[in-house]
């Protein structure tokens, strides 16, 4: 798959494509049969098959003062779209020129001009432009053909969409969360060095930021986590939150790998993937008593996971 950031560099060979508009944030259930039907009329029409897409999420732009909501980062979303087929993706800056634009003009710079599309495929939700003016119906008009797909609702009834997943992963439902995924949630970071209390302890973690993704319900979670360039997902009992114990001031991820040798992993990109959330974040009388608890912990992680 070619990433392209910016719409002057679209070459001729990523033009008249079948095109996907969205966030995709989260590639979900919902988004994934959107993503189908663009791929089955990309290969009806023996054209390339692409997604174009927006960077920050426009929530950062228009609400930024909100909790971090993002479901995927740029390159865990960019990964799940070239795992669903994807050929080209136009992943565009999203910022307030570019919000500010009306959609006809929207439809003759980015669409027609840039990207040259012959088809767009869009959810039935979709609007875009300023003050969100625009349509599929508005996409029509300025003769670009269009097909609308209908909201995929799960075995309740209940239709599937990011802003649901968001609100299971706050209260720590793993398994229901990624039931409408329809993939296993994870989250991807750079290991940093911490303070080193778990080292000191007799449990030393690997430490990502969260950032922009959201935050989980805070507390400790049976993980699954593969470190950069090795194939084996390794067990992992994870605290995800601010450690009472020693506040950090930024939601971070500290993942106890167990049966781990000690190697330096710093810097080394991280995947971890939360199982089921065993407990909360909780304030101990003593480091003794923290120690006691980490045992249980690593005890019940293990039986879950191995």
């Amino acid at each position: 798959m070619k990433i392209y950031k910016t719409l002057g560099e679209i070459d001729e060979n990523a033009k008249s494509a079948v095109i996907a508009i969205g966030n995709f944030d989260g590639v979900h259930r919902g988004h994934q049969a959107l993503l189908k039907t663009a791929q089955e009329i990309a290969i009806k029409q023996n054209k390339k098959f692409g997604v174009l897409t927006f960077e920050p999420h426009p929530r950062r732009l228009f609400q930024p003062d909100l909790p971090p909501a993002r479901l995927t980062s740029a390159p865990l979303k960019a990964q799940r779209l070239e795992q669903n087929g994807v050929e080209c993706l136009f992943s565009i800056e999203f910022n307030w020129d570019f919000a500010s634009q009306s959609a006809e003009a929207f439809i003759q710079n980015v669409l027609k001009d840039a990207i040259g599309a012959v088809h767009v495929v869009v959810g039935y939700d979709f609007c875009f432009g300023q003050l969100r003016k625009g349509s599929a119906q508005t996409i029509s008009d300025a003769q670009i053909d269009v097909s609308v797909v209908d909201p995929i609702k799960d075995e309740k009834g209940e239709i599937i969409s990011s802003s649901r997943i968001r609100e299971l992963l706050r209260k720590g439902k793993m398994k229901e969360a990624n039931e409408l995924l329809g993939w296993d949630w994870e989250v991807q970071g750079t290991v940093f060095r911490g303070d080193r209390r778990g080292h000191d302890l007799g449990y030393p973690t690997a430490n990502i930021l969260l950032k922009d993704t959201i935050h989980p319900a805070y507390g400790v979670y049976a993980c699954l986590v593969q470190i950069e360039g090795e194939e084996e997902w390794r067990a992992a009992a994870t605290n995800i939150g601010i450690r009472p114990m020693f506040e950090v001031k930024e939601g971070q991820i500290e993942a106890h790998i167990l049966n781990f040798p000690d190697r330096d992993i710093y810097d080394k990109t991280l995947r971890i993937k939360p199982v089921e959330r065993l407990r909360g974040e909780a304030k101990f009388a003593s480091l003794d008593d923290l120690i006691t608890q980490i045992e249980k912990d690593c005890a019940q992680t293990k039986k879950i996971l191995t």
